[in-house]
């Protein structure tokens, strides 16, 4: 997972409310559990109409999204965060989250900032013109315009991210007290090892 310090970019000024994962990615495209090529989908619906606002020149490849309250309800699919991703996207910007999203995008190495809907409103008026930045280690969302919105996050989440660590890095970074563990129950209890490598 790549690490997630500071990010500044385009944002794609969405801004609508109650946004569920089958509008992120509908049911028919979750006929894979490859994270590549979901982008593809992503707000397939919405992205009929050829005038829609995330295949704008100016939106294409975008790192930031700014939503609405409550982004990310409905059903608990993986393929959510898999589609943004895809799509560019390595923050979202929005009052609140779906708890269920908000876990898998963590897991996913996405950034989700919460913010309160004024500083929201400021967000999606500077993007129609210019850059955000997202300041992770500092844990504040910035504009040229010097607007400066602090956020929280949970520290675990943070450590996770800015060091690009997923569930199997976390694992690989604890090897020294695993391998200590292990030898250690080996000599304690050499019958547990000897049962398992009998199997």
């Amino acid at each position: 997972m790549d690490a997630f310090k500071t990010l500044t970019g385009i944002a794609v000024p969405f801004g609508a409310k109650n946004v569920d994962t089958d509008v992120i990615i509908p049911a028919r495209f979750l006929k894979t559990i490859q994270r590549s090529g979901l982008g593809k989908g992503a707000f397939a619906v919405i992205r009929e109409n050829p005038d829609n606002i995330f295949d704008q020149p100016r939106h294409k490849g975008a790192p930031l999204l700014i939503a609405g309250d409550n982004f990310g309800c409905g059903s608990s699919r993986e393929h959510a965060p898999w589609a943004l991703t895809d799509m560019g996207f390595r923050a979202v910007i929005a009052p609140s989250f779906a708890d269920i999203f908000s876990g898998n995008a963590f897991k996913n190495g996405m950034l989700l900032v919460a913010l309160p809907q004024d500083q929201i409103d400021r967000l999606m008026e500077v993007a129609k013109t210019d850059e955000i930045t997202v300041d992770l280690e500092n844990q504040v969302v910035t504009t040229p315009y010097q607007d400066r919105f602090t956020f929280e996050i949970d520290p675990f989440r943070k450590h996770c991210l800015l060091n690009g660590l997923d569930e199997i890095g976390l694992t690989q970074a604890m090897d020294k007290d695993i391998a200590a563990f292990e030898a250690k129950l080996d000599a304690e209890q050499p019958w547990i090892a000897g049962a398992a490598k009998a199997a």
